[in-house]
């Protein structure tokens, strides 16, 4: 496969990859072509969130090609939720067949659902007429049983789908373990369609690992591996940094921080956001144990700005 084939896609991590981070992002780092939004679950009663519908719509999203997706399981709601994206100008949707939490699982949404072939049937049978968007998938191999997945593929095989986005594990194991390779593969082999490999590329290493399993795969979700090493998906690109990484990083976090300042009311909700993605990006800096404690204890924005620039300004090298 040559460089210039390889898509990378921003996954969708609620409470993360939010427009605010998918435009700073952008100015920033290069190398990745799309995103899938965090999911708009659909609410019953023709209502809508205006706040999830801001973060997809196509005026605040001119940086980065996003691709909402949707979390529901009654087609009357998804229907009407993809009509007012479609009538936002936006073409493409992704439904949520993935998610693993168990709150979400118990109500059959997510890959709660992927339990109930039938109901799947059903539920496309009823909505792909109906909308005007083209439609993708994004789900794990089952919800308890990486075998769930046979039966659910000989169904989606049944329409028309942009792609399949496959984390090959189950919902029950969340994130724990290490992503079936072998799974995917069995997968790739029983699906007319498309896949797009997502799971566990963190690192060079990593992707080369799946594009050397997969080859003929052309299409890479990554989600936690970009929030550890934005510059990941340069690197997979051979995309030549001519900046040094660290300042790159702090003029990133520094822009990232206002963007969120302009959103949140309280210092606690601000802080609270940008400690969160210093869960990810800490321990990609040698020697950051200490300073990372001391950014993740701040309890005012003054500690915390403090303990940042003496992160960045501590001359740390970005190990990944």
């Amino acid at each position: 496969m040559k460089k210039d084939d390889t898509t990378i896609i921003l996954a969708p991590l609620q409470g993360f990859t939010d427009v605010t981070y998918r435009n700073v992002f952008s100015d920033h780092f290069s190398g990745v072509d799309e995103a899938v939004a965090p999911f708009i679950s659909t609410m019953g009663q023709m209502r809508l969130k205006p706040s999830r519908i801001k973060d997809v719509n196509p005026e605040n999203n001119k940086k980065l090609f996003v691709v909402p997706q949707i979390l529901g399981n009654i087609p009357k709601d998804f229907i009407f939720l993809a009509d007012h994206l479609y009538e936002m100008g936006i073409k493409k949707i992704n439904w949520n067949l993935g998610c693993p939490h168990s709150k979400i699982a118990k109500k059959k949404r997510g890959s709660g659902l992927l339990m109930y072939p039938d109901e799947i049937d059903a539920f496309l049978d009823t909505v792909v007429p109906k909308i005007s968007n083209t439609l993708s998938v994004k789900l794990r191999l089952g919800r308890k049983s990486k075998n769930e997945i046979f039966k659910v593929l000989y169904v989606l095989d049944k329409y028309p789908l942009d792609e399949i986005i496959l984390h090959p594990r189950t919902g029950r194991q969340m994130y724990e373990g290490t992503s079936d390779h072998d799974a995917f593969e069995k997968a790739l082999h029983c699906s007319r369609h498309p896949l797009t490999y997502n799971g566990d590329i963190i690192d060079l290493d990593s992707f080369h690992a799946v594009q050397k399993k997969f080859p003929h795969i052309q299409r890479f979700m990554i989600g936690r591996g970009l929030l550890s090493n934005p510059f990941l998906a340069e690197d997979i690109k051979k995309i030549i940094i001519n900046k040094n990484k660290i300042e790159l990083l702090k003029d990133f976090h520094d822009d990232l921080f206002a963007g969120y300042q302009k959103i949140f009311s309280g210092p606690a909700h601000l802080t609270g956001r940008m400690k969160g993605f210093w869960n990810y990006l800490g321990p990609s800096f040698k020697q950051s144990k200490k300073p990372l404690k001391n950014i993740l204890k701040a309890d005012s924005i003054a500690k915390y700005r403090d303990m940042v620039t003496k992160i960045f300004n501590a001359d740390p090298e970005f190990i990944k």
